[in-house]
């Protein structure tokens, strides 16, 4: 029997007796790595100190953290789990109110008085009942015609009426707030306005997230969400805008697998500090928009299974 012949026989009859098995099983497999943060920028240095301070506001923490940042000053970009899908909770509720500006545009008409008084409601005070109200009226053929035209690709709407379970990403997050704070064909210049018009007056148990630590330099523009559920816990979100003074930048930070809520604010807060701090380092922090010491924001209805 030739050399061949004899390996093709033992590796034949190693297979029969499945001796190979535990050598295949035993041989290394590539270690599966958690996601990194990552930044860009054309400001020196700052985007290797963004990916260290964010890095070291994570560091210890449960959540499993989405990020998003884009300042368009120093055309710096961060990302971590940019594209991984989250229940949205509130923060949905200015999409809805993008969606509704975008679908009155089409006919040149202003939101009506009862219009202005639900997204009023749902912006700055987070109410279910408005944004009910206007997820209904809209339906799902408009509101998925507002995700096509703006590009957020990475959005599902909620089905049987839950908004607040509707997937969102960083990413899209990202992209309707850059809508909101340049200009487009999607959204009109007043749409925009009135948009972050109303994300710059929530109501003080709800200034927390995104807002902490920012510039006193800046308007802040923020929308938060919390959702707890059966699994991976507390949902906490927050969005938040901040222009004029010399800032254009836009932060998202969704998180899940909290204990509680005040782990998903803390590690949102601690993010957007260092955020903050890194790309406004002399700057002094906001006392008039201070994140608050008692969030709240209410909880929207999810199905019980």
């Amino acid at each position: 029997m030739t050399h061949n012949r004899i390996a093709r026989a033992a590796i034949a009859a190693a297979v029969a007796g499945g001796v190979l098995a535990p050598l295949v099983a035993a041989a290394p497999a590539a270690a599966a790595t958690a996601p990194t943060v990552a930044c860009t920028s054309q400001k020196a240095g700052l985007a290797a100190k963004l990916v260290n301070d964010i890095t070291a506001a994570l560091k210890g923490r449960k959540s499993t953290t989405a990020i998003s940042l884009y300042d368009r000053t120093t055309n710096t970009t961060c990302t971590l789990r940019a594209t991984q899908k989250y229940d949205s909770a509130s923060v949905v509720k200015v999409t809805v109110l993008a969606a509704l500006l975008w679908d009155a545009k089409k006919t040149n008409r202003y939101l009506t008085a009862r219009e202005t008084q639900l997204a009023t409601d749902m912006i700055t005070k987070s109410d279910n009942n408005a944004t009910s109200t206007l997820w209904r009226q809209l339906g799902m053929t408009k509101i998925k015609g507002f995700l096509a035209a703006a590009k957020m690709t990475d959005t599902v709407p909620g089905t049987g009426g839950y908004w607040g379970l509707t997937q969102i990403t960083a990413r899209d997050e990202q992209k309707l707030l850059a809508l909101l704070t340049a200009k487009n064909t999607v959204l009109s210049d007043n749409s925009r306005a009135y948009t972050l018009g109303l994300m710059g007056k929530v109501i003080a148990s709800q200034r927390w997230g995104t807002p902490a630590g920012a510039p006193s330099s800046a308007k802040i523009q923020v929308k938060n969400g919390w959702l707890p559920r059966s699994t991976h816990g507390w949902r906490v979100h927050s969005i938040g805008a901040f222009t004029g003074g010399g800032h254009d930048y836009a932060i998202t930070v969704l998180t899940y697998d909290n204990p509680t809520m005040n782990d998903g604010v803390n590690t949102i807060q601690a993010v957007s500090r260092a955020i903050h701090k890194a790309l406004n380092p002399t700057a002094s922090a906001s006392t008039m928009y201070a994140p608050t010491q008692t969030p709240r924001e209410a909880i929207p209805a999810v199905p019980e299974s």
